[in-house]
């Protein structure tokens, strides 16, 4: 085992010290000792590194302090491959994700805080996910602006003929909140279609987007070429240009139109409606006093800017509307004891389910996806799931005078950018029912 120096252990070839002068050996031992260490500092620092190298196998030679410092070329070597690693870690890193985007520009458009997205995503792709841009907004909604109005027709040769035009607008979600929003006539959610089974309809669609578009009316039996997917079974409506939709309806019930083109991005924008098929034969219908259409949707709004909320990293919603409002925004139901309210929930909502629950007691299904279920199969419950696309009628009955909740039961969804006010938030509306 090797000795270290200083700690008193006796080498094998240090000669003892003279018996013969004791005091004189005690009294010089600490300037020898100085001396000592001097001189073997001296006579390191002048040997060569070759014999440095040959010191290694001497005994104690593992103690002794390097005696050189390191040349530049060696230093730049060290630098030269911290470099080299660095960039290869960088490099190898950017391959599978990019996880540093955070509103910054990126194929020419600004992406959501925090997106994950793999190096090889296609600009096409990314421009999708991206936020709205400020200056192609058209029109400036008042705050108090309300979506799903009815929109009235005009007559020619026993055609109902509608007219939608698709623009980016800015919309209030709530009296303090404002979105960038892809909408029809100006609206959120767009305008109400309402017509009767048996109706011959023709709608023209005019795109004022800075995109191609095409809406789909989902849920309904149309010719093929009229059913809307971009790329499929029309060619996408460019800007500027208007595509006319005509067939007969077929069917009754709760359905709704939205974008074809560029779905992901547009629809999650606010590109939406519903479209109200009454039967032919009012009879067929279960009785209500009162009829209400509860379109869902998310919103992302971050530093100022619009982003289509989706269910990845970076794309969660912070907002929730019905409706086109989040609560306390969203409209008051007012009923009497007694009312039976027909609720139509519709999946406008592109990426979430939302299980919507009323207080006050159970409601009957009545429909789902515009089809009657048969009285004999209708079932009570109080929660619902509210999936992307689906619809679901229910009947609910005001048994109790107060003010009752109709909400998502998903907390989180019933909160204004994770708050909480006047008791809720997001999906969440009032149903006030008078004595």
């Amino acid at each position: 085992m090797t000795d270290h120096a200083g700690h008193g252990a006796k080498r094998p070839d240090d000669k003892p010290t003279s018996a013969k002068n004791p005091g004189s050996a005690k009294k010089s031992g600490s300037a020898k000792k100085s001396v000592s260490a001097k001189n073997r500092d001296a006579a390191q620092g002048e040997k060569t590194d070759g014999q440095m190298a040959g010191m290694s196998g001497m005994a104690g030679g593992d103690d002794l302090a390097l005696a050189h410092r390191p040349t530049r070329p060696q230093l730049g070597s060290i630098g030269l491959v911290s470099v080299v690693i660095l960039a290869l870690a960088l490099v190898f890193s950017a391959s599978f994700a990019n996880l540093s985007l955070s509103a910054h520009d990126v194929a020419g458009a600004v992406m959501p805080p925090g997106m994950a997205m793999p190096r090889d995503m296609p600009a096409e792709a990314m421009r999708d996910m991206a936020a709205v841009n400020p200056r192609t907004v058209s029109y400036r909604a008042p705050a108090e602006a309300r979506g799903d109005q009815p929109l009235e027709p005009r007559m020619e040769g026993g055609v109902k003929i509608f007219d939608l035009t698709a623009s980016v607008i800015e919309w209030n979600i709530l009296s303090y909140e404002r979105v960038m929003a892809y909408a029809f006539n100006q609206q959120v959610p767009g305008p109400r279609i309402r017509i009767t089974e048996g109706d011959r309809i023709r709608i023209n669609v005019t795109n004022d987007l800075p995109e191609s578009t095409s809406v789909h009316w989902h849920g309904l039996i149309v010719p093929n070429q009229f059913d809307g997917p971009a790329e499929v079974t029309q060619d996408p409506i460019e800007p500027g240009q208007t595509f006319t939709y005509e067939f007969t309806l077929t069917q009754a019930g709760t359905y709704f139109y939205h974008s074809h083109d560029h779905a992901d991005r547009q629809e999650a924008l606010g590109m939406y409606g519903a479209l109200i098929v009454d039967p032919k034969d009012p009879s067929a219908e279960p009785a209500s006093d009162q009829d209400v259409v509860i379109q869902l949707q998310e919103w992302l709004e971050k530093e100022g800017y619009t982003f289509p909320a989706m269910p990845m990293d970076g794309g969660q919603p912070n907002f929730f509307t019905i409706n086109g409002k989040a609560y306390p925004s969203t409209e008051t139901v007012r009923a009497r004891v007694g009312d039976r309210i027909r609720f139509r929930f519709i999946g406008t909502n592109s990426g979430f389910i939302h299980p919507m629950h009323i207080h006050g007691g159970p409601f009957e299904i009545v429909a789902t996806d515009g089809v009657p279920v048969p009285q004999s199969a209708r079932i009570q419950k109080d929660t619902v799931n509210v999936a992307p696309g689906e619809r679901y009628d229910v009947i609910w009955t005001a048994r109790e005078p107060g003010k009752w909740l109709l909400h998502c039961h998903i907390n989180h969804h019933t909160t204004n950018d994770n708050v909480e006010e006047q008791g809720g938030g997001g999906l969440t509306m009032i149903i006030e029912v008078a004595p």
